[in-house]
């Protein structure tokens, strides 16, 4: 799967809110997927920072997206479970999420994913989460 497949994927498998984060593909491998989204106005709260809404977001988007490369392409799943640890306060240019696929069987997928902000580099919020294959 390119990064352009998965931007497909995107596009027409996902919530228009979701798509109004403008997340793209940056890159994507066998088990990972690694996706950004500008930091506009619309995203960021008092001081310019992001909100935990987008961030939850973008962490449960790129770990699906990870789970499509995980499978060969989109098949549905169902996060069963999303956890968010918010380490500081993101700021910045953009929002990297890096994730990837922990463990992968017939019914249920298991990812973590990092979130970086940029330009400083900072680890912002770290996510973990299961996925039902139905």
């Amino acid at each position: 799967m390119t990064p352009q497949d998965a931007d497909k994927i995107l596009t027409s498998m996902f919530a228009d809110w979701v798509l109004a984060l403008q997340p793209s593909v940056t890159e994507i491998g066998q088990d990972y997927a690694t996706l950004s989204i500008p930091i506009t106005p619309k995203l960021a709260r008092i001081g310019g920072i992001v909100s935990g809404q987008a961030l939850s977001a973008l962490a449960d988007t790129s770990m699906v997206i990870a789970c499509s490369a995980f499978m060969n392409g989109f098949e549905p799943i169902a996060t069963t479970n999303l956890e968010v640890r918010f380490l500081r306060p993101a700021t910045g240019d953009t929002v990297q999420c890096r994730a990837r696929i922990l463990k992968g069987g017939r019914s249920l997928l298991f990812a973590e994913a990092e979130l970086i902000a940029f330009p400083s580099g900072k680890q912002v919020a770290q996510a973990s989460a299961t996925f039902f294959r139905p």
